[in-house]
């Protein structure tokens, strides 16, 4: 029988973090558009919202920015411990705000977190992962985040009931529980072999991958002593050919590897999946969907619901053809949703509203317009949403994984802020043209993926080198490479005494 802690136990309650990531997505979506929230603090509208959004991708960009650094020197599970404690202290300056001020604070201190644990409990979860399902295991990642939103938009929906300020400063305070336990669970768990490995901790290193691999923590186990092997291989070849950390990231063998990593998160973040995400309530409300509440409530169950097939899947299906199906779809519903929207909208009548075209009495056009948000954001979490996360963690050697997942998560909080700021301006004066701006943004994501990225499904972190480097465009590389055994050949060599 499995022990108790074992590596997908170990990935579903690291995935915590990610739980982390969702609440505090919905909990500004679940209440912008309530009487408590507007009456208490003056009906935020354009840029106001947007910079209350907003504020939580700032504070995850300087996360993301001391991610790599961090995760490098205190090791990648405490600094997910020091993260969770700053969503605590977040969590607990929004609950009291008494104003915008003290709620963008509290929003900031929050990403923070964020921008550490969305890098961090990613490579983490890679660095333990047998290769074979490490699609599969980084994959709770995008699951805990779907379960986030809609926990708390659940909670924000009930709590929108109450005629108090509690129907927002009760959701906002619960937010502290799980990151209370991601804190102390995270001192049972084992440090990454490869973290270990990196700080010449070769004992620690063994005994790990023996826990990890084996039920009963046997460190002669072939498999075992062959991935030990292959990274103190690859250890010993990235230190001989060690430079300066900057230089490597810019050098000719490694650019283009970080320059995807950094791409398939700006992409991830130009899909229009934020601003459904975000601003959902208004997008319903203004095609006069009757109860917008109950819509957004769908939609994140939908996400939950639809990111399951990824995890049990990815590893079949491959990163490239998720990517790109997933990001053309998408495309299409956005350009159908924007065609309804301008052939059946109006201007809104009223001033003071959050968005200035508005589709009213024609049910059938406003649930099209629904149903292609749907299927978007369907298309999302089987997709980009959790492709992304296992891709720049996989893609560079382990000398400057925590460095590259940092500056590739710095530039998706970077678009994450920009997006958040300006969609409230930009849904009032661009009225539809917003869903063709999102269209047009997926069509261009879909071609970077077909040009520029290789598949990596069931290859070991230690065979990305071989991936990237064997002289064929990348985009061929799917066919010209095949699947190896390479780790069960090195396990049999083991056994045999070779």
């Amino acid at each position: 029988m499995a022990p108790l802690l074992n590596v997908y136990t170990i990935s579903i309650l690291t995935s915590i973090g990610g739980l982390l990531f969702g609440f505090e997505i919905s909990s500004i979506s679940g209440v912008i558009d309530t009487p408590q929230y507007k009456e208490y603090y003056g009906n935020p509208l354009g840029a106001t919202q947007g910079g209350i959004t907003s504020a939580m991708p700032a504070g995850s960009i300087i996360g993301a920015l001391s991610a790599g650094l961090l995760g490098d020197w205190l090791s990648r599970k405490v600094a997910i411990q020091a993260g969770a404690i700053l969503w605590c202290i977040g969590a607990a300056v929004q609950a009291a705000s008494n104003g915008i001020g003290m709620m963008v604070a509290g929003r900031l201190l929050s990403g923070i977190c964020i921008g550490l644990t969305s890098s961090l409990v990613p490579i983490y979860q890679s660095e333990i992962a047998p290769r074979k399902v490490r699609g599969r295991i980084v994959s709770f990642q995008q699951f805990a985040i779907t379960w986030g939103i809609l926990i708390q938009y659940s909670i924000q929906y009930g709590c929108s009931f109450l005629q108090s300020e509690a129907s927002f400063r009760l959701p906002w305070a619960v937010q502290a529980v799980p990151a209370l336990f991601l804190f102390i669970g995270l001192f049972w768990f084992p440090y990454s072999p490869r973290w270990l490995a990196s700080k010449d901790r070769w004992d620690e290193t063994l005994k790990v991958q023996a826990f990890l691999r084996t039920a009963d923590n046997d460190i002669n186990d072939p498999l075992v002593l062959a991935e030990y092997r292959e990274i103190e291989d690859q250890l010993r070849s990235e230190r001989e050919t060690e430079t300066r950390a900057i230089g490597e990231l810019v050098s000719r063998k490694m650019r283009r590897r970080v320059l995807l990593a950094l791409a398939m998160q700006i992409g991830n973040q130009l899909t229009g999946a934020n601003f459904l995400d975000y601003y959902i309530l208004y997008v319903y409300n203004s095609v006069d969907i009757a109860d917008s509440n109950m819509a957004g409530f769908i939609q994140y169950a939908i996400k939950v619901v639809i990111t399951i097939p990824v995890i049990l899947w990815s590893d079949k299906w491959g990163r490239r053809p998720i990517l790109i199906i997933g990001a053309l779809v998408m495309a299409a519903c956005f350009f159908v949703a924007g065609g309804l929207y301008s052939l059946y909208g109006e201007p809104n009548p009223v001033p003071d509203e959050p968005y200035a075209w508005v589709i009213d009495g024609n049910i059938r056009v406003s649930r099209s317009i629904q149903a292609c948000l749907y299927l978007a954001i369907a298309c999302f979490n089987l997709s980009w949403a959790p492709a992304v996360w296992i891709y720049s963690s996989e893609v560079v050697p382990l000398r400057i994984r925590a460095t590259t997942v940092s500056l590739a998560l710095t530039c998706r909080w970077t678009i994450n802020f920009a997006v958040g700021f300006a969609i409230p301006p930009l849904f009032r004066t661009t009225k539809w043209g917003i869903f063709i701006m999102f269209g047009f943004f997926n069509v261009a994501s879909s071609t970077v993926v077909y040009l520029a990225a290789p598949e990596t499904k069931q290859r070991t972190l230690e065979e990305m080198d071989e991936i990237f480097d064997h002289g064929k465009p990348l985009w061929k590389s799917f066919l010209a490479l095949q699947e190896t055994n390479r780790l069960e050949k090195m396990a049999r060599d083991i056994e045999m005494g070779k």
